[in-house]
């Protein structure tokens, strides 16, 4: 935004620090001046300022000239805007707002027989011509150049329609679905039914809070007009300027919270500019609000505010005599509040209604340091009375990462925020996504319900750039729950494209899969106690797989009868959205149920000196049974010196049987203590034979 320190001074004549300092001081209470450009020695600087989105307050002159003034305790004249008496005994002009849910305050003045003319220097505090000249505004018509100057001066957008082409009177409702509006840009707009508009009895006349319309604009033939300031609901202006792709200086404003009693004061201004050249008032200004929208903005409750509480965030000061009473009530009132003591050290505080950014105490402590300069506190350690504490799941989360590393993954961090259609795509629990409250946009519209986004658009944007081998992974929290109450639980999401390095001339380079995720997943899980540890999946017309994974190539993943998360392929509809040619693997693991089991404590015992006896087994087991069952059945049987067991080879032949399968089990019996004897090897095979026969497996003969 660009401001102009002779505009400044012009509200504050008894300023007399430099250009220069006043740039630097006012950067350093956050109202940041980005860049200085010398103008010549009448004409002063121009500074080119980035304002955040929260002090829209600040986004004009007087608003700057207002933070100058609490900075160096100087006084600022209120804007008023004295007017001629207005022609009496006229009918007020119809006013009606239908949109009660978006329109919380307009207001409407009529002026008769003025002059459309080119704007000039009209009177001190409306050096219109001057003053555009300095910030390179473009100049149209005493009328549009006065509506620019409001919002320049005092940031409240106000705008202008010729009188006679209005027909019965102002209403601000909904647009009908199917309306038609020919805004200033020359573009006709088909109008959706979530628009908020200001409307005659007969038609559409502007997009409220955005722009105005064609047919009722101000020509060089305009004699009367009807002056518009009104206050609308930010959200109502964000959807209809995002569905329209405008961003006008209006929109910018009402978006993010204009001053609910800046009306009348902007209605002022513009209307004496255009009286100067002509013209009468007629009636009194209409004056139309909602009352829930008032209590909102400008009746809010006064906030309680201690000089204790001040001193305990705050700290030590440089200066002896540190936040006073005095400072404190100094800095408040200069930036608008109204105190009312309600001890000698405590206030009750009214707050702005330009200020919609300040709701509790601490916005008011903050305040208070701002002003006073974060370069007048001492430079101290926060006091700290207690040994660092780790969080219960510290150790659980370092093992899935240290787990996960060692795999050969990278660990990334996405957005914690998605859009609505990824959310309903990945939410584990459809029907409670979190929306944002005001949002930046559409593409992060909502509090993440999963990790796996974030994770796609991580892995999509590698492949994108040319990296063939990826393998990343993501700790972070996922959201559930409504806007009143939120849940946040941790999780995991892991992805994977391309292949795995050569890790030796037995183990070449190849493509990876399924399998290797899976064995990720085993990696972790191995890490923790649970009783059981299986993978399924459900049939894809059950409806009860996640919609991102291929149907046939994912799996969900089990422990003990929890369902703790899904992995697999990326479905081939989602590959498609992103442009993805490669198969991409991913999956998300419930973190917050997985830590509700121990981890796993590390033994060590002592490497046996005796000899190792290994034992196969050809077992011949029907297609339904699997090794999953056989592990456990072996593993049942607690024989300490049963050390190891795992699969040889698997045989499908036609001599077996369509439904039969074989398999070579490998065993490894070894005592600690002593070489084994036969006859214990004998009772050991036989407990073994036993147990897989139990499981469904018979000795091949």
């Amino acid at each position: 935004m660009k401001i102009l320190t002779k505009w400044l001074r012009a509200y504050l004549p008894a300023l007399s620090v430099s250009d220069a300092q006043l740039a630097e001081d006012l950067t350093l209470r956050g109202i940041a001046v980005e860049g200085t450009f010398d103008l010549g020695p009448r004409n002063g600087t121009l500074f080119e300022m980035d304002i955040t989105t929260n002090r829209v307050d600040a986004m004009n002159h007087y608003g700057v000239a207002r933070e100058a003034a609490a900075i160096y305790g100087l006084s600022l004249p209120s804007l008023e805007f004295a007017l001629p008496t207005a022609e009496k005994g006229k009918t007020p002009y119809p006013v009606r707002i239908e949109a009660e849910d978006a329109c919380g305050r307009f207001t409407a003045r009529v002026l008769r027989n003025v002059t459309i003319a080119e704007s000039r220097d009209w009177f001190p505090g409306a050096e219109i011509a001057t003053y555009f000249a300095l910030i390179e505004q473009k100049k149209i018509s005493n009328a549009v150049d006065a509506t620019n100057f409001a919002w320049l001066a005092m940031g409240q957008p106000t705008h202008v329609f010729d009188l006679d082409k209005l027909e019965g009177g102002i209403v601000v409702r909904r647009a009908r679905k199917g309306e038609k509006l020919k805004t200033l840009d020359g573009v006709e707009r088909v109008l959706d039914s979530e628009d908020l508009i200001v409307a005659d009895h007969a038609k559409p006349v502007g997009l409220a809070g955005v722009m105005g319309g064609w047919d009722t604009m101000i020509t060089a033939g305009t004699k009367n007009v009807l002056i518009e300031a009104a206050w609308f609901e930010p959200m109502a202006v964000r959807k209809t300027a995002r569905r329209y792709g405008l961003h006008t200086d209006a929109s910018h404003r009402f978006e993010r919270g204009a001053d609910f009693h800046g009306g009348p004061v902007a209605s002022n201004l513009v209307a004496k500019i255009l009286l100067a050249s002509g013209g009468h008032i007629e009636g009194d200004l209409v004056d139309v609000r909602v009352s829930a929208f008032e209590c909102r903005t400008a009746q809010r409750e006064p906030i309680s505010l201690a000089l204790s509480e001040v001193h305990r965030l705050l700290g030590q000061t440089i200066d002896p005599a540190g936040i006073t009473a005095s400072t404190v009530e100094k800095v408040l009132s200069a930036l608008g509040c109204q105190l009312a003591a309600a001890s000698p050290e405590s206030w009750r505080v009214t707050l702005p209604s330009w200020r919609l950014d300040l709701e509790r105490e601490i916005d008011l402590i903050e305040e208070v340091a701002r002003v006073y300069g974060y370069n007048g506190f001492a430079n101290t350690l926060p006091a700290f009375g207690e040994g660092v504490r780790t969080l219960p799941w510290a150790a659980s989360e370092s093992t899935v990462r240290t787990t996960l590393l060692s795999a050969g993954f990278h660990e990334a961090i996405g957005s914690t925020f998605c859009s609505a259609a990824e959310a309903a795509l990945t939410a584990p629990q459809p029907g409670l996504v979190v929306p944002l409250g005001n949002p930046l946009s559409e593409e992060a519209g909502v509090l993440r319900p999963s990790l796996v986004p974030s994770m796609l658009s991580m892995i999509s944007g590698n492949l994108h750039r040319d990296v063939a081998d990826v393998r990343l992974f993501e700790l972070g929290t996922v959201f559930s729950g409504t806007t009143d109450k939120v849940e946040e639980r941790p999780a995991v999401a892991f992805g994977a494209a391309g292949s795995l390095p050569e890790q030796s001339p037995l183990h070449p380079a190849r493509t990876i899969d399924l399998h290797d995720i899976k064995g990720a997943v085993e990696q972790i899980l191995g890490r923790f106690q649970s009783r059981s540890v299986y993978f399924d999946r459900f049939e894809p017309d059950a409806g009860l797989m996640p919609l991102w994974l291929h149907p046939y190539r994912s799996a969900r993943v089990v422990v003990d009868g929890s369902t703790v998360g899904w992995f697999g392929q990326l479905h081939p509809r989602e590959a498609a959205a992103r442009k993805l040619k490669e198969s991409v693997l991913i999956g998300e693991l419930y973190l917050d149920r997985i830590y509700q089991h121990p981890l796993r404590k590390t033994v060590a015992r002592d490497i046996s000196r005796f000899q190792p006896v290994r034992r196969d087994f050809s077992l011949v087991l029907d297609k339904s049974v699997s090794w999953e069952k056989i592990d456990q059945a072996l593993a049942a049987l607690e024989i300490p010196e049963l050390v190891d067991w795992r699969v040889r080879e698997v045989f499908r032949e036609a001599r077996l049987g369509a439904n039969d399968y074989a398999l070579l089990l490998g065993t490894t019996f070894q005592a600690p203590d002593r070489t084994l004897r036969e006859e214990d090897l004998q009772s050991f095979q036989a407990r073994v034979v036993a147990a897989v026969g139990e499981a469904g497996a018979r000795l091949r003969t």
